[in-house]
């Protein structure tokens, strides 16, 4: 069940210029589901990525990330088999679909971006997808945000798609985006993928930049259940059929509306986590550096324990205290630490502040969108992370992923 998450309103989502999109029902996994997008990206599209850190990334990421180095024509993304854990058979095959994409477009292979989600340790079944591609084709449209969201999908509950403007100096850009993710998600990235693209034009140097810093506030703010995937990856696409990001500050203000756009995404796929009923912000304050500070805040968003008392509306602060406590930082100490659930002080100088009542942080706990704050008292430094609660469904989800 989502979190407060509705589907995106189909005509809230902004055409960006020299973008087609089209999806197909290819019968990757199952049959009868839309499980193939392809975009296609007009000459000149500068394209930049990060891509998920787990030693095992999946031969579509390694592709991808060669492929970036040209001039990108084209992305291609299949749901049902993440073809990772498929060695050198995974990768021919990634290249494969590279090639039919190219065929069929009039490009080269090399211009090509693939991406796979789904189960791991299965080959890909390349003839499927090429079967797809020219119904995907004909589907190519402008306006095809929402089905390309709805296309990614895996255990996702609802659609991920998000339009900003911003305005430049030499006019109004439009960025809109897609992603998906409900579990395995961590920093570094996450079992996710996401495409943001914009009409305006920046060098790749600035879009790689900006790509970078985006992900660093969002997808990389994120955890669902403290699992890193083989197949993340985060895409920023920058089509240049609108207005030039000219100056520092015309970069500033592209920078933040990507950031926002991916902010969100991130965010529903929190609010989407699989099984997920609560929405938890753990916010870490006056820590030495934004690094430490994060690093505790993890400590709490990862832990099986207090992730299962959120579930519970469980106010067990002891749980909070030792997770913290748990976070390695070097020199904490641990009575000068001051904790909160949203405005309650629930604990004070380590210890359990001497006007706080149990029934507070039930209240607090049981609303299905709550902050964590915890003030260690060392520094100047802040931090923030979201994640969710640990329920039943997780688990049932997650043991019949394959069945």
């Amino acid at each position: 069940m989502a979190v407060n998450l509705a589907p995106p309103d189909p005509d809230s989502l902004l055409p960006v210029a020299g973008v087609d999109l089209g999806v197909a029902m290819a019968g990757v996994k199952k049959p009868g589901r839309r499980d193939l997008l392809l975009m296609r990206l007009a000459p000149g599209a500068r394209v930049a990525g990060v891509f998920t850190r787990n030693r095992f990334c999946a031969a579509p990421v390694l592709l991808a990330k060669k492929h970036l180095r040209s001039a990108v024509r084209a992305l291609v993304v299949n749901t049902g088999n993440a073809n990772a854990g498929t060695g050198k058979e995974g990768l021919k095959r990634a290249q494969s679909v590279c090639h039919a994409v190219a065929s069929a477009l009039g490009c080269k292979a090399a211009q090509v971006l693939p991406f796979s989600t789904g189960v791991i340790m299965e080959q890909l079944p390349v003839e499927r997808i090429a079967a797809g591609l020219p119904a995907a084709i004909s589907d190519l449209k402008g306006a095809n945000w929402l089905a390309a969201a709805e296309a990614i999908m895996t255990t996702d509950t609802v659609p991920k798609a998000l339009s900003r403007t911003a305005r430049l100096s030499s006019g109004e850009a439009i960025v809109t985006g897609i992603a998906k993710g409900a579990g395995m998600i961590r920093p570094h990235m996450a079992t996710m993928l996401a495409f943001v693209a914009t009409d305006a034009k920046v060098t790749r140097g600035d879009l790689q930049r900006m790509t970078r810093a985006a992900a660093a506030s969002s997808f990389n703010s994120i955890t669902v259940d403290g699992d890193t995937s083989t197949n993340d990856a985060f895409l920023c696409l920058a089509t240049g059929r609108g207005p030039v990001a000219r100056s520092g500050k015309d970069l500033k203000t592209l920078e933040g509306a990507v950031t926002s756009v991916a902010q969100r995404l991130a965010q529903a796929i929190v609010r989407d986590g699989e099984g997920a009923t609560k929405f938890v912000t753990v916010t870490v304050e006056k820590g030495r550096s934004e690094a430490e500070c994060r690093r505790v805040a993890y400590a709490i968003a990862h832990s099986p324990l207090v992730k299962t008392a959120f579930f519970a509306s469980d106010p067990n602060l002891g749980r909070i205290l030792a997770a913290i406590g748990n976070s390695g930082l070097a020199g904490l100490d641990a009575a000068k630490v001051d904790l909160y659930l949203d405005e309650v002080p629930v604990a004070k100088n380590g210890a359990r502040h001497p006007a706080y009542r149990e029934e507070q942080g039930v209240a607090a706990m049981h609303k299905p969108e709550f902050t964590v704050r915890a003030v260690l008292h060392r520094g100047g430094a802040s931090a923030s992370v979201w994640t969710c609660d640990f329920s039943f469904d997780y688990v049932r989800i997650n043991a019949e992923y394959r069945t």
